[in-house]
């Protein structure tokens, strides 16, 4: 015990940190560019090289992301690890990284899941090179979100996101019939993006097509919301945190600073009306796709909008988030009941993860501490369960060549126990059971939103038995009864390669859901700041419900007297 402290001790000593982390960041965001541009020089016949590089590059990253949660000092909370280099100082860009409390754990995230992603591709024989190279640079984008404080560059890496994305699903993806149950029979252009393009709706066209729409519009205006906010500041710069302390936004204007950027990010994070493109990419992709689209893609809409609406605009945050309240327990049932009504496999899961869009919109229009540190818990709660369950819908497809649920047969859990097990243990998380990583952030948004939004609360909790009645349906239609003799062929998942990502994902889940303090802790010290600039006393008319205090304290692991020490800034914090 001693000797572990010992160690702790040397390796957040300061000395320490400042020569392990001048350049974390860094090295977290560009190992993956890096093992993308090396396999630029590989050959598709040279499979082992292939894997051996994606899979060094992509652990790298994940090592990196791990050790950065771990040194993150919680205590003295802000903006940590901070690189900048001048790119244009006519233009006042940066490239500008730095990770708070709530950035860092996503960055985690993003790492993981890519990670993870390398492995449930193994088996791809379709230009696997290529596939690799995708992967690699959407989970390097992803993370340049997570990590960017300069508002250019941030808004740079998010359109960069969406290139691999139309990619994986024109090239890999598969067509899909499960979107067509959901329409009238006969009738496939009736969608307006089939129509236009002459696509039809089942086909992964159409299904690449409608994304890159959807998030290319939606960017558009989020630019133009970004561009006004550097004219308007007065200060010919894209920091973020240069705007939030000197910059001289109008009164007048920041209604529509709000709604600009709110509705520019919006359709990424899936929010009612705003969602459609989302089920059809998630069951058109390939199982890696799918599982950064669901954990860390979706989830750049809420920590944009955190980061920009709810850092620069607090006062028009608290003026509008009672009417996201309500739009989140429509994302909710919404998305609970389309899921019930779905056979395909990856529908279910998707349409699942609409609706867990609403809780975390729940939590994050609550405005107080334990319902916005909830909401952010949720987001990597909810990147584990979906990354896990996408993971298995990629096996299960591998092996029965459908995710039609009945056509299974039912029965696969005698032929693939390991698979069946981690099956349940995925669906578990991600309808809330206790013990689990999403239950600690339902129960943290509940019990933050119950005090300002009661109704809502109790709608968004009822909900909650919808997503128990699709998952144990579907987790019995398709592992229990009587095995299907066309699904003779089907095997468990054996190898280090199927297994490794599939533990990983199950065990982050559920060790953070018994324990979940650490990402607590880290999560409260990127919140705090943002709550306290809600609360000063420049927008004293404020609705009482939006701009409630955060009086809920819920840290787990207190500093002790000596590390109490206030820090010299409350934004940028220290290292």
């Amino acid at each position: 015990m001693r000797t572990s402290l010992r160690l702790r001790t040397r390796f957040l000593s300061p000395e320490w940190r400042r020569r392990m982390t001048n350049h974390l960041l860094s090295f977290i965001l560009f190992t993956p560019f890096i093992g993308a541009f090396l396999l630029f020089f590989v050959s598709n016949k040279q499979r082992e090289i292939v894997h051996g590089i994606a899979a060094t590059f992509a652990g790298l990253s994940l090592l990196g992301s791990a050790y950065l949660m771990f040194v993150y000092d919680h205590a003295a909370g802000g903006f940590q690890f901070q690189e900048q280099t001048v790119w244009s100082s006519e233009l006042g860009i940066s490239f500008f990284l730095g990770v708070d409390g709530i950035g860092a754990p996503m960055v985690l995230a993003s790492a993981m899941l890519m990670f993870a992603g390398i492995f449930v591709s193994w088996h791809i024989k379709d230009r696997l090179k290529e596939f690799y190279i995708n992967l690699l640079v959407l989970g390097s984008a992803t993370i340049g979100v997570y990590m960017s404080l300069d508002l250019f560059f941030l808004f740079f890496f998010y359109e960069l996101s969406v290139i691999p994305m139309y990619l994986f699903l024109v090239i890999w993806g598969r067509h899909t019939k499960g979107y067509l149950d959901m329409k009238k029979a006969g009738d496939p252009l009736s969608d307006s993006v089939a129509h236009f393009f002459n696509f039809n709706r089942s086909s992964k066209e159409y299904a690449a097509m409608k994304l890159t729409l959807y998030l290319s519009l939606g960017a558009v205006v989020a630019l133009l919301g970004l561009l006004l906010v550097y004219v308007d500041s007065g200060l010919r710069t894209f920091n973020i945190i240069e705007i939030a302390e000197k910059g001289h936004l109008l009164k007048s204007k920041e209604n529509l600073y709000f709604w600009l950027i709110f509705l520019g990010f919006a359709p990424i994070a899936a929010i009612f009306p705003f969602h459609s493109w989302s089920p059809v990419g998630y069951a058109a992709a390939p199982a890696a796709a799918s599982m950064m689209h669901a954990g860390v893609l979706k989830k750049l809409g809420h920590f944009t909008i955190i980061r920009i609406c709810f850092y620069l605009f607090p006062t028009a945050t608290q003026q509008w988030m009672p009417i996201i309240a309500v739009i989140c327990v429509i994302n909710i049932f919404y998305g609970g009941l389309v899921a019930f009504l779905q056979k395909d496999t990856k529908f279910v899961v998707g349409y699942s993860s609409v609706a867990h869009m609403g809780y975390i919109f729940l939590g994050m229009a609550s405005l107080n501490q334990i319902s916005l540190t909830g909401a952010v818990f949720f987001l990597f709660a909810d990147a584990m369960a979906m990354g896990l369950l996408f993971a298995l819908a990629g096996y299960i497809y591998y092996q029965t060549h459908t995710l039609d649920i009945p056509s299974m047969g039912g029965g696969l859990a005698s032929k693939m126990p390991f698979i069946a097990t981690a099956f349940v243990i995925g669906s578990a998380a991600s309808f809330g059971m206790p013990g689990a990583m999403n239950f600690i952030g339902e129960l943290m948004v509940f019990l933050g939103s119950w005090r300002v939004y009661p109704v809502q609360t109790v709608l968004a909790a009822m909900a909650i038995t919808i997503t128990w009645a699709y998952y144990f349906r579907m987790i019995r239609d398709m592992f229990f009864g009587a095995p299907d003799p066309r699904m003779a062929h089907v095997v468990d998942a054996r190898s280090l390669v199927d297994r490794l990502p599939l533990v990983l994902l199950a065990s982050m889940t559920i060790f953070f859901g018994l324990y979940p303090a650490p990402f607590i802790n880290v999560i409260q010290s990127g919140v705090m700041p943002i709550l306290a600039r809600m609360e000063a006393p420049a927008a004293p008319s404020l609705p009482a419900t939006a701009a409630e205090p955060a009086s809920f304290s819920i840290e787990i692991d207190p500093p002790k007297d000596d590390d109490t020490k206030p820090a010299a800034d409350p934004v940028l914090g220290g290292k």
